[in-house]
């Protein structure tokens, strides 16, 4: 069957080979076989009918209106396709009663991908993730490819166009991405992100106020993590406004020294000495002062520096187990947070192994946490390798999260965990809540059978800290021990919390 790009071309040729300048050269002998033919009768025929025939077979074939253009890639309509679609549905929509949306779709951390695997590789799983959401759609939808790795679809008119509905075929498509792509014989785990709006949700009935609100409710969903899914609301686009501001800002805030770790300490429930801090990243702001991660995060991650911040973050934390080391207090670990998207980096080991030789530091320095969610849906070979490298390396891996994911026991032991951080979920009023401690029991159980170090964090009041040194939770982390601060701060932190350590007794444990 042709295309309608074959079609196009074909009568185009037809219409060049009738209408240009050498057709002149056949008109004697046209009308001269009309005349040996038909006479004088025929000759007078063919003078007046040809030249009208010409010009209707000319401007039939110039009504015939060219290929729309297409992204190059996958073939998708681009974004005036989607908007165009949009309009005609509003347009039709007082008369047929049918209503319509706009969907935004944007895989997760695309540009990361990108840097990692390669132009080509990026194409490639472009053009099969434009396949799957394809196939999640209906045949009347139209699809369009936009920017990197984004993509916008205008619902075709549905008599029932509802938060429901959209919700569902967003689950949809973010099903089928989740599934894992091959390539190059590894596995590898993609997540999508994606803002919807209803036709009934903006103040202006244009397919251009429709994108725009869609993309507001993608940025949204972006704020809360990979694979949200949130719709439209007015309110969405004060807070993207924000948004855009602080991606805009976060780039420069870096390289300013605006972001860095500040450090919370870990405390055995042993000796209660300090047996170590985790670098929490921090955004000192000239105009707004602390800016919560919550808000900066998903900007660092929208602009595609996730990658630089580890690095920064890593950086400090290395220079502050320098600094304490060169006043003479010995602390033996500083925990890193490490994203998917980072233990997704083919190079890590080697770039953390380079880090840790300039600061002539030894590998069990460092603590890697890792989300327990990650660890869960762990099937992606290259976190798997690098986990596993950083074991190897001597680094200790620490659980985050630890009963929030679903990390099974054979994955504990697969990654060679070092030690769980048991959430704070569990730990709050430990001390006064039966099933709380029954919980935090059962999982200190199995971590001693399986001889993994513990962690509780979020302890916040004396008697958590006392609890859980008696269940046998070997450290304790929270605004109960000490808010993260400033590395300017924790030598004279140390020195008080050294000076209680010789007034208080021993908190008990519990006994074998």
């Amino acid at each position: 069957m042709l295309s309608r790009q074959m079609i196009y071309e074909n009568v185009k040729s037809f219409r060049g080979a009738i209408n240009g300048p050498h057709i002149l050269a056949f008109l004697p002998a046209i009308t001269l076989g009309a005349f040996w033919l038909g006479g004088e009768s025929a000759l007078l025929v063919v003078a007046l009918l040809l030249p009208a025939a010409l010009g209707l077979v000319g401007g039939a074939t110039a009504r015939i209106p060219p290929p729309e253009a297409r992204d190059g890639l996958t073939g998708l309509h681009l974004r005036d396709a989607v908007e165009g679609a949009l309009d005609t549905s509003l347009e039709s929509q007082p008369k047929s009663g049918l209503s319509t949306a706009c969907l935004q779709v944007e895989l997760d951390d695309f540009r990361d991908f990108t840097d990692r695997f390669g132009r080509k590789a990026a194409e490639d799983i472009l053009v099969r993730a434009s396949e799957r959401i394809l196939g999640a759609l209906r045949s009347n939808d139209v699809m369009a490819r936009l920017d990197g790795g984004s993509f916008s679809i205008a619902v075709a008119p549905i008599r029932r166009a509802d938060l429901e509905n959209l919700i569902q075929m967003g689950s949809r498509i973010q099903s089928t991405i989740a599934e894992p792509f091959s390539l190059d014989a590894t596995n590898v785990y993609l997540t999508a992100s994606i803002g919807f709006c209803l036709s009934t949700r903006t103040s202006i009935r244009s397919g251009s106020a429709m994108l725009e609100a869609a993309e507001c409710a993608l940025f949204e969903a972006r704020r809360h993590g990979p694979g949200g899914l949130r719709a439209f609301s007015p309110e969405m686009k004060k807070k993207a406004e924000d948004q855009s501001a602080l991606i805009g800002e976060v780039g420069a805030a870096l390289e300013a020294g605006q972001i860095q770790p500040w450090f919370q300490p870990q405390v055995s429930t042993d000796t209660g000495e300090i047996s170590g801090f985790e670098a929490l990243a921090r955004w000192s702001h000239p105009t707004r002062g602390i800016v919560s991660p919550a808000e900066f995060l998903p900007a660092i991650q929208q602009a595609g520096l996730s990658e630089r911040l580890s690095e920064i973050i890593l950086f400090h934390a290395l220079s502050a187990l320098r600094s304490w080391d060169q006043t003479g207090i010995h602390i033996p670990s500083v925990g890193v947070n490490f994203s998917s998207e980072e233990l997704r980096n083919p190079k890590l080991v080697e770039k953390i192994r380079w880090e840790l030789d300039r600061f002539d530091m030894t590998a069990d320095r460092l603590s890697v946490e890792i989300l327990e969610s990650v660890v869960a849906g762990s099937d992606d070979d290259t976190i798997t390798r690098n986990i596993s490298g950083l074991s190897k390396l001597g680094c200790g891996i620490d659980l985050d999260d630890f009963g929030t994911g679903h990390a099974s026991i054979a994955n504990i032991r697969r990654f060679a965990i070092n030690r769980i951080k048991i959430d704070r979920s569990f730990v709050t009023k430990v001390d006064v809540d039966p099933e709380q401690n029954r919980m935090v029991s059962a999982i200190l159980t199995m971590a001693e059978r399986l001889e993994i170090e513990t962690l509780a964090e979020g302890v916040e009041s004396v008697g958590e800290h006392a609890t859980l040194s008696q269940l046998g939770c070997g450290h304790v982390q929270g605004f109960g021990i000490g808010r993260p601060m400033p590395l300017s701060e924790t030598v004279l932190w140390m020195e008080k919390h050294a000076g209680k350590l010789t007034q208080t007794p021993a908190i008990g444990r519990k006994q074998g």
